[in-house]
């Protein structure tokens, strides 16, 4: 037991150990998925700008400058050859204010939603970088664990080898019960090997998140009670997750551009009216009908209509193509629905089960406590052989460990129960943060 506990105070040296809310503030600094989400974001803003565009005026200035070279030879002989240079200079500018243009319209209207669906996307990468850092803070807490409880059992079962040979010397006990401990032994020292390669690969995966290595993470406090999920209701979540759960949200908006693009390609077929004006002036030195010079002024106001007449077939056949991915908007909608209601139906049962799972555990760690301790006893007696004390050993270090990964699993479902209903917050992980030893 003492081994046990140096073991775990390796991992909680409290100068050294960095929190969950710590950890969670690096990985937002650092994450590239999560930076990648944001700049999307900015991007997806840009999308209003453009859309309104489209309503407004355009006012346009062009500015030209040509020299023309005229060489006239007659036909006639009579009549002598001409030759004559023409420069002009002169600007136009030009004003267009769209009055109906149903495309446009509803261009902008797609606009909007498409902003609203980038705000749906961040929220979801905000939410996915909680539940991936809390996933990897807990599987380096359970990595370390694991391996603490196999140095634990290796200290232990040294100790029963040692004892085990001591009784075979003094012809106490057969050189089974040395075998069956040196046969443990080594198999804990494999493990050990393994435990520590898993800790490393958990380490790392927890800097690709957060950019850091930490030397020490704080764990669980030792006596955590883990909160049931509120409401306690499963129907409940399932329609939280099904109405406002980020994946149907976004579904949802893209249902909505999918149905606006349908009605912006029928209205292809649509006239367009616009209100135009310009104003040009040139000044030219001579022309190709006169060698006097000109300034000439002109300037326009009107009404443009234009109407489609025959493009080939290619209005009508996006009309169905753009109806028929509507159709498919809606499908896909429905299957974020019924995705949303399953991963809530999972994570609560994760939350539900896994409280039970850490009663039953920590009743069955007090029970392998006093099987070990009775074995123990048994052995010295006489009544009991080494193999019921490594029994009890490998019984109660499987129960410390089964009982941690409950624990961090528990906890992770909650936190992707929240996610999965759309209301995963920063807060909710201070919550778990406020879980860990000060």
């Amino acid at each position: 037991m003492r081994a046990l506990l140096l073991a775990l105070s390796f991992f909680a040296l409290p100068a050294l150990a960095q929190d969950l809310q710590q950890v969670y503030r690096d990985a937002k600094a650092y994450d590239a998925p999560y930076a990648a989400a944001r700049y999307a974001l900015r991007a997806g803003m840009e999308k209003l700008p453009q859309g309104r565009a489209l309503t407004l005026p355009t006012l346009n200035l062009a500015g030209n400058a040509t020299n023309t070279r005229t060489d006239t030879v007659p036909h006639d002989s009579a009549n002598a050859s001409s030759l004559r240079d023409a420069r002009s200079f002169g600007y136009s500018l030009s004003f267009s204010q769209p009055i109906f243009r149903l495309q446009n319209t509803l261009q902008f209207n797609q606009a909007e939603v498409q902003v609203k669906q980038s705000e749906a996307n961040f929220g979801q990468s905000a939410q996915e970088l909680i539940v991936r850092t809390a996933q990897a803070y807990f599987d380096v807490l359970a990595a370390q664990d694991t391996l603490a409880l196999v140095q634990a059992q290796k200290t232990a079962i040294s100790e029963q080898l040692a004892q085990a040979k001591r009784n075979f010397e003094v012809g106490t006990a057969t050189i089974t019960d040395t075998h069956e401990a040196q046969s443990r032994f080594d198999l804990s020292a494999a493990q050990e090997i393994a435990a520590l390669n898993d800790l490393e690969t958990k380490r790392s995966a927890l800097q690709q998140i957060s950019g850091k290595a930490y030397p020490a993470l704080k764990p669980l406090r030792a006596q955590v009670k883990l909160s049931p999920p509120n409401p306690a209701n499963m129907q409940n979540w399932v329609e939280l997750a099904e109405k406002q759960g980020y994946p149907v949200r976004i579904q949802e908006t893209a249902t909505a551009i999918a149905n606006l693009e349908a009605k912006r390609n029928t209205a292809g077929h649509y006239p367009t009216l616009d209100f135009v004006a310009s104003y040009g002036t040139t000044s030219q030195t001579a022309s190709q009908l006169s060698s006097v010079p000109s300034n000439v002024s002109t300037g326009v106001l009107g009404l443009q209509l234009a109407l489609p007449l025959y493009q080939g077939g290619s209005i009508s056949s996006k009309e169905r193509e753009a109806a028929s991915l509507y159709e498919k908007a809606k499908q896909d909608l429905e299957n974020a629905r019924r995705s949303g209601a399953l991963t809530a139906r999972l994570s609560f049962l994760g939350v539900t089960n896994g409280i039970a799972q850490v009663g039953a555990l920590e009743q069955a760690l007090l029970s392998s406590q006093s099987a070990l301790d009775s074995n123990k006893l048994g052995y010295e007696v006489g009544v009991r052989i080494n193999i019921d004390v490594l029994n009890a050993q490998q019984q109660l270090f499987s129960t410390r460990r089964d009982l941690a990964l409950a624990r961090y699993n528990t906890i992770t479902s909650h936190l992707k129960l929240k996610a999965a209903a759309g209301s995963l917050r920063d807060e909710d992980l201070e919550e778990v943060n406020r879980a860990l030893q000060p």
